[in-house]
């Protein structure tokens, strides 16, 4: 008997399906279009932290999410037999003027306080890093709790893991059981549409893979790009936020404007070519966290969405949660994450 129905075979229903199953339950994935068809579907991966400051709800959630994900993506690794690309390398990033380095300096005390030993955030002689992107202070930050992973083999390694465990993504089957909602961008529309209120909605970013073999090192955050060097040999440079558009799914020259400060950035990249270029929507709720939790008056249905730019980061986190409230009815979604936050 199928207990649970998950719509949506990007990286909240694969990961939530993945928890499921893991403990014990019948599930089934259903997706028209396929896995990844979305944003899940990108390129770049940058699990990056929230600075070490003001501390919330969401960012103890982001932490906790960040410290499972090594553990959780080396499980599905080693049961699909696919690779996800994590890797936890930390990142660097410029400081750009001397109150850039005071206000550095300051954060490495309370990620002591709030990291602990689980992670570090210093303070570096630019000159002291082999990958580094240009700083006209000549110091870098850099935080061991960052990582990467590469979207579309993660969702292919869940995918994989999931077939190992006897389930396939359907394109379509009837509800059975308990119903999860992860469907995007499409989710947040129609829901916008059913409470005649923004929900939530696409925002499109556009991202570029460069020929550049830099595996194994840390990612850079520089002029507002990430640049990811993946372990396949590319680096991923990205990302736009557009909220006005005309076509969804076309580059244009935004995304030549962020693969010129990558290049800007780190001198290895000048010369290195665009082997991709990618463009998509990514879901943002409209309290911009993402939305989890029972659908209010649905009864048996659930909804995990808004995963906007961490959606990855956070699915390890999001993924033991949501198995807990569907399976056991055990409600652990902090404050601010609830569906009940947007509507």
């Amino acid at each position: 008997m199928v207990e649970i129905t998950i719509r949506g075979a990007g990286i909240f229903g694969l990961s939530v399906a993945w928890a499921c199953v893991r403990r014990g339950a019948a599930v089934q994935v259903i997706d028209p279009f396929g896995p990844a068809s979305g944003s899940s579907g990108g390129i770049v991966g940058a699990l990056a932290p929230h600075v070490p400051e003001k501390w919330s709800a969401k960012k103890a959630f982001q932490l906790d999410s960040l410290l499972m994900a090594e553990r959780f993506w080396h499980e599905v690794e080693a049961i699909g037999g696919a690779k996800s690309g994590y890797a936890r390398k930390g990142r660097l990033q410029p400081i750009l003027n001397d109150r850039g380095v005071e206000l550095a300096h300051r954060r490495a005390e309370t990620a002591q306080e709030l990291w602990q030993e689980n992670a570090v955030w210093q303070v570096l002689q630019a000159k002291d890093a082999d990958w580094a992107p240009a700083s006209p202070t000549g110091w870098l930050i850099y935080d061991s709790l960052s990582a990467l992973i590469h979207p579309r083999q993660a969702c292919t390694a869940l995918v994989m893991a999931l077939q190992a465990k006897g389930v396939t993504i359907q394109a379509e089957a009837p509800d059975q059981g308990q119903v999860l909602w992860a469907t995007g961008v499409a989710g947040l529309t129609d829901m916008s549409a059913r409470y005649d209120r923004v929900v939530g909605a696409g925002e499109k970013g556009q991202a570029a893979l460069l020929a550049h073999d830099a595996r194994g090192l840390p990612q850079l955050f520089a002029d507002g790009v990430h640049i990811i060097p993946h372990s396949d040999g590319t680096v991923a440079v990205g990302s736009t936020t557009e909220r006005y558009f005309d076509n969804a799914d076309q580059t244009d020259t935004q995304l030549d404007d962020v693969i010129a400060k990558a290049r800007s950035a780190v001198p290895a990249l000048a010369s290195a070519q665009v082997i991709d270029r990618w463009a998509g929507l990514r879901p943002r709720s409209h309290s911009r966290a993402p939305m989890l939790g029972a659908w209010p008056d649905r009864p048996g249905h659930f909804i995990a969405n808004g995963g906007f730019k961490i959606g990855f980061g956070m699915a390890p986190k999001i993924s033991e949660v949501m198995a807990d409230l569907l399976l056991d009815g055990s409600d652990a979604v902090p404050d601010g994450f609830r569906v009940t936050d947007n509507l």
